[in-house]
């Protein structure tokens, strides 16, 4: 299997019918025009930066307002996903997308001869 050299990002494959759901804004594809689409055109995928937290923990901080320590407690999870994430919907690491985008689902095979 290929090497995660993008441990940060997420693909999420969704069905083409709802492109028209997609935030432009929070995934690293520009438009509807820009995503590339299965074969049959019934899927598609944004990918979008994550940030992972393996473990809980406090953060801390003074307010000088009220000259008082504040904190609160970070969770453990996958933080910055799109709005348009759902669980229902297959999400991808880097060597995962990889061996998805390989298929011929999204990629015609290369029929004939090549000339070189």
């Amino acid at each position: 299997m290929t090497e995660n050299i993008f441990p940060n990002k997420r693909w999420l494959v969704i069905p083409t019918s709802i492109t028209n759901s997609i935030d432009f804004s929070q995934v690293e594809e520009s438009s509807i025009d820009t995503l590339r689409l299965s074969i049959d055109e019934t899927e598609t995928f944004v990918k979008y930066p994550v940030t992972v937290v393996t473990a809980s923990y406090t953060q801390s901080w003074y307010d000088p307002q009220t000259q008082t320590t504040q904190s609160y407690i970070i969770e453990a999870g996958t933080y910055g996903r799109p709005s348009i994430y759902s669980p229902e919907y297959p999400e991808y690491l880097y060597p995962e997308i990889l061996e998805l985008l390989a298929t011929p689902f999204w990629t015609n095979p290369i029929t004939g001869s090549i000339s070189l």
